[in-house]
């Protein structure tokens, strides 16, 4: 098989992933639909994050000991199912329980993903597999809105969900064209697995109770102190067996550690773009909905060119200098949304949503290619699900961070003057928030060095 055509298949099932954005757009008419509060609509969002990020890495390793094309097969199947179940669901309890096995389908599917990417290239050609990977999700995001406006319109909320069923049955039957090289043979830690998902579950439902204002702040805090717990019972259990589901002691090199975080953060900060800025669209600048899906899209449109770039420039200058210039594009994009205001021309927001968009794809090929080179290559798959795990984190995180941050800058005026307010101080913080982080990495010596690292054999 040509590796470019093995490359839009598992491109195909990834997009599965993105495509959920088309949700969003769904959510009034899924509202009316069960009937529930408004306030209840963030169950629907929390079942399917929380399964498929607290589980990532666990279906990792599960790839990387059973064969990724198996556990991606598995994940499609679960994932066809899940959607059909939600889209025919009769009630709101049944409809979160099929959310819940749509994530399941989305961590077994989306955490082989990059493994089988890469497994289709030779080893000099890893950057350009990650990036034509990359830019798949890229175009699957940009479409989602566009895509589930049309489906609610022609056909109702449920077409969101139906439309990825023979999307996913359709990569099931190709995807055995995919080669399967068989896997060693290592043993399976299912203690530490539990105790891994259960880490990143509590993390990322304590990251989501700290923006709701119905529940009391001390739950939060006393989910992510559980959270530290499991995670120190997971390090204890991880230095006592011989194959962990992924060893603490890479954490302990800053060279790794590091741009792990920033992954993280960078996604905290442009999520901004996803959360604020179609309200100062539509209420600021008073673009039409359809206006405001072009100038959004114009992030994605800045990965699209990011990508590609990356793997050029990785090539070129190396993996560390190009994830640094990628944070820096993040953070230089975001800033100076922070000084927009009713009178800025709608092409230089856009501008800027290019070069945010730019800067998250030279930085997801680059950092993605750092992780595959640090791990052994028989742990491909662990390496592309803690790829994908931090930038899930860096959202949720940013779903209560920037809500806290455009609340404090809006000083409680509800008024147009206090979104202004609290808009260009949450773009502010982000962004110089992130440049800040980005300078202080550099007291690290030897974190940004493009030292050449092409993948551990064992």
């Amino acid at each position: 098989m040509k590796p470019a055509f093995g490359l839009a298949i598992v491109g195909l099932g990834a997009s599965l992933a993105p495509l959920d954005i088309a949700v969003n757009v769904a959510l009034p008419a899924i509202t009316a639909h069960f009937k529930v509060p408004l306030g209840d609509v963030q169950w629907l969002v929390i079942c399917y994050v929380l399964v498929y990020g607290s589980l990532m890495l666990v279906c990792g390793k599960l790839g990387d000991l059973f064969g990724h094309r198996l556990i991606f097969r598995i994940g499609l199947a679960i994932s066809a199912v899940g959607c059909a179940a939600c889209a025919a669901a009769p009630d709101w309890p049944l409809f979160l329980w099929a959310r819940g096995a749509q994530g399941i389908g989305t961590a077994l599917a989306l955490s082989c993903t990059p493994a089988l990417a890469t497994s289709l290239f030779p080893e000099s050609d890893r950057t350009k597999a990650l990036a034509g990977f990359a830019s798949t999700m890229a175009i699957a995001a940009a479409i989602g809105p566009f895509l589930g406006g049309a489906l609610v319109e022609l056909w109702g909320w449920p077409a969101v969900y139906w439309v990825r069923v023979p999307l996913a049955l359709a990569t099931l039957a190709l995807s055995g064209l995919l080669p399967s090289p068989k896997p060693d043979s290592r043993p399976f830690d299912a203690v530490g697995a539990v105790l891994l998902a259960a880490c990143m579950s509590t993390l990322l439902l304590s990251l989501t109770f700290s923006q709701r204002r119905e529940i009391p702040g001390p739950w939060a805090l006393a989910m992510a102190l559980v959270a530290l717990g499991l995670i120190v019972a997971y390090v204890r259990r991880a230095n006592r067996v011989p194959e962990p589901i992924i060893r603490p002691s890479l954490f302990a090199d800053p060279r790794f550690t590091i741009p792990n975080v920033l992954n993280a953060l960078a996604n905290l900060a442009g999520f901004a773009i996803l959360l604020l800025t179609p309200y100062y669209l539509v209420n600021v600048l008073k673009l039409t909905p359809l206006g405001v899906g072009i100038v959004l899209a114009m992030a994605y449109g800045g990965s699209l060119t990011g990508a590609p770039l990356s793997a050029f420039l990785v090539r070129r200058i190396g993996q560390r200098p190009t994830v640094f210039a990628g944070v820096a594009c993040v953070g230089l994009g975001l800033l100076p949304l922070g000084f927009t205001g009713i009178d800025t021309p709608v092409l230089v927001v856009a501008a800027l949503l290019v070069l945010e968009g730019m800067g998250q794809g030279l930085l997801t090929v680059a950092y993605t290619d750092i992780v595959t080179a640090t791990l052994p290559a028989r742990d491909r798959g662990v390496a592309g699900s803690l790829s994908l795990l931090t930038r899930t984190i860096g959202i949720v995180a940013g779903a209560s961070v920037l809500t806290a941050l455009q609340a404090h800058g809006a000083q409680g005026f509800m008024n147009m003057a206090g979104f202004l307010a609290g808009y260009r101080f949450a773009f502010m913080a982000a962004g110089g928030g992130l440049l800040v982080v980005l300078l202080l990495s550099l007291l690290w010596p030897g974190v940004w060095s493009a030292k050449p690292r092409s993948g551990r054999k064992s």
